[in-house]
């Protein structure tokens, strides 16, 4: 009778020393695989910067990170612009009054995220009002689906910064999904060079789509 005895361990890998350096190499490859798409990402728009000639928006070195601050939503409820990562943004700046500039831009957002499809869900359009003025009754019905909340301007021009020669309010800006702001569109932005814009905004969130799915963390969404 031959009697099978279970294999000793130490023995076992005495016997074939490589095989945990073989294991280490393929956890290392398992791990490199998942995390390149991410890494990838990052390095396109941080290291490996778009050229003028690829980027029609202008890219923010280094990113600046949101404010530590309070806002107010419409309904007067306080929270912190914090609260805002987690998705990409694309944010306006305007007076409560909202000129016809303002009413451009609260425009070329809106259609700026349905023209991203199936991903708008990934972007949020933004108007941050820097002042006390009322915003018109016949404007709320269009602000929908955006996030109107007043910020102190001196907060917002200490984070936001126009191109020289401009205002704040002459420009569209786009916020990572970590709340940096990364990227500024060129001032007065029109319907004819949307489509330029468009293209940087599907570039941005094809790069994340690894790594920012629609919904900020926790929210269920």
């Amino acid at each position: 009778m031959v009697v099978n005895t279970t294999p000793d361990p130490v023995q076992a890998m005495q016997e074939d020393p490589g095989r945990t350096r073989k294991g280490r190499v393929w956890f290392f490859l398992v791990w490199l695989i998942c995390a390149a798409p991410v890494v990838a990402s990052y390095l396109t728009f941080y290291v490996f910067k778009p050229t003028a000639t690829s980027s029609y928006g202008e890219l923010i070195t280094p990113p600046v990170q949101i404010p530590v601050a309070i806002a107010q939503g419409l309904d007067g409820k306080e929270l912190t612009l914090e609260t805002l990562k987690g998705q990409w943004l694309l944010i306006s700046v305007a007076s409560g009054s909202c000129d016809q500039a303002c009413e451009a831009h609260l425009y070329l957002q809106r259609q700026l995220r349905e023209l991203m499809g199936r991903e708008k869900e990934r972007l949020d359009w933004i108007w941050l009002v820097n002042d006390d003025q009322a915003i018109a009754p016949a404007l709320l019905p269009a602000l929908r689906s955006a996030q109107v909340l007043r910020v102190r301007d001196d907060v917002l021009k200490n984070w936001l910064k126009p191109s020289t020669g401009q205002s704040i309010s002459d420009h569209l800006y786009v916020v990572d999904p970590m709340g940096r702001w990364m990227m500024r569109f060129p001032a007065q932005l029109s319907v004819a060079s949307a489509a330029k814009a468009k293209k940087d905004l599907a570039r941005l969130l094809t790069a994340s789509a690894s790594w920012d799915k629609a919904g900020r963390p926790g929210s269920g969404g």
